[in-house]
């Protein structure tokens, strides 16, 4: 039996990131389901899947940069490779604030990974996060974060009881949150972010301690004490209630910003003035930004007048009577994704029909932004062309990925 850590290393810190990717990985699927705040777009299981993927890549180039060496990575080199990796891949709402929580985090652990530390790397996450979001709201991620962290304050001394109250804690919040915010009681589920954030403390709770967390059933709400409300996860997202995103801004925008930090205070002012769901995240010259918006345009101009955006992305939400619907036309016979190294190429396979995913230089894309390509092509063949030998493994990933 390997021996359990007495603080937080670099190895746990590793078996964390591959184990929290594992259980998004299992439960992606069911998070996406009861997501309905804020917007109905069944789509927090996977931007919480996607960030943790680029968490853990980032901290296993730390490890393969140690491999010709006789020692491990400092704890430092992990836990902020953890953060900027989960910074750089965040997506959506949900993950924009767990890299938030992560980076918060990092930031305490870097200085010490014992219990009391990981105690108040806890509260500065969720004081981050908080901090992070323009408007925040009671019942979400935010609240299960806050109450995680509060549980893990009275065992300080002791890295496994402190672990243990911390995901005891945000499970009991989890379960409250359809009290708390009234679209999650309409609907009968958790909140999806919250759920996520279990999910990731659950793993946390399983690399410290060697002891997998009991798995919730395959239902959307966990009642006081565990017991489980008659939300059943269906395969798509539910109803969108008011609250949920009806009549809502149009787009999602979503870039990394390079600025310095009194440029990034005046565009949280002017983004929050364009639209709602305002989460900007970072530090130290490099920002993630998210934002609805009806008007995508000026919320990439702010980002331009603040700094240097890229990997910009912009989603429509289709709406129809103030409810967010998808609208699925009929799965084409043959689609091709294709990456590509830049914008140029990107535009001419763009109008040749193929869907597109860019490797910018250092920047390989991941299997989860694969997956996200071949779901996008919506075919029910899909050729995928990696374009470099080195993506060779994770195009097939992916592909296996798809399968499944």
């Amino acid at each position: 039996m390997p021996q359990l850590p007495d603080d937080l290393d670099a190895v746990a810190v590793r078996t964390w990131c591959s184990l929290a990717l594992e259980a998004l990985g299992r439960e992606r699927t069911e998070i996406d389901a009861i997501n309905v705040y804020p917007i109905a777009d069944g789509d927090t299981g996977t931007n919480l899947y996607l960030t943790v993927e680029s968490a853990a890549a980032a901290v296993e180039a730390v490890f393969a940069a140690h491999e010709t060496g006789t020692t491990t990575p400092a704890t430092a080199d992990a836990v902020r490779a953890m953060a900027h990796g989960a910074l750089i891949g965040a997506r959506g709402n949900s993950g924009t604030i767990l890299a938030q929580l992560l980076r918060g985090m990092a930031g305490v652990l870097a200085e010490g990974s014992d219990a009391d530390h990981l105690g108040l790397a806890l509260a500065r996450a969720a004081d981050a996060a908080r901090q992070a979001v323009a408007h925040p709201v009671e019942g979400t991620v935010l609240t299960v974060a806050t109450a995680a962290a509060e549980a893990a304050r009275g065992d300080a001394g002791d890295l496994h009881a402190v672990v243990r109250a911390a995901y005891e804690g945000a499970r009991a919040a989890l379960a409250r949150t359809p009290e708390q915010l009234a679209v999650l009681g309409r609907a009968g589920v958790v909140d999806a972010g919250g759920r996520g954030l279990v999910t990731v403390l659950g793993a946390l709770l399983e690399a410290v301690t060697g002891q997998a967390p009991v798995r919730e059933p395959r239902t959307g709400a966990v009642g006081p004490a565990g017991a489980v409300a008659a939300a059943t996860v269906t395969d798509g997202p539910l109803d969108c209630p008011e609250e949920a995103g009806g009549g809502g801004p149009a787009f999602e925008v979503i870039y990394l910003l390079e600025a310095r930090d009194e440029q990034v205070d005046r565009l949280r002012a002017r983004l929050d003035a364009l639209g709602d769901s305002l989460v900007v995240v970072g530090g130290d010259g490099l920002w993630h930004v998210h934002v609805h918006v009806d008007d995508a345009g000026a919320a990439v101009e702010a980002g331009v007048e603040a700094g240097r955006p890229y990997r910009i992305r912009i989603t429509h939400f289709a709406t129809e009577s103030g409810h967010d619907v998808r609208v699925q036309a009929e799965p084409a016979q043959r689609a091709v994704v294709v990456v590509v190294p830049g914008d140029g190429l990107a535009g001419l396979c763009t109008e040749a029909g193929a869907t597109t995913v860019i490797a910018r230089p250092g920047e390989p894309p991941a299997s989860g932004e694969l997956v996200d390509a071949i779901r996008r092509a919506h075919a029910r063949e899909v050729v995928l062309l990696p374009n470099d030998a080195a993506l060779r493994h994770t195009a097939a990933a992916a592909a296996e990925q798809a399968r499944t």
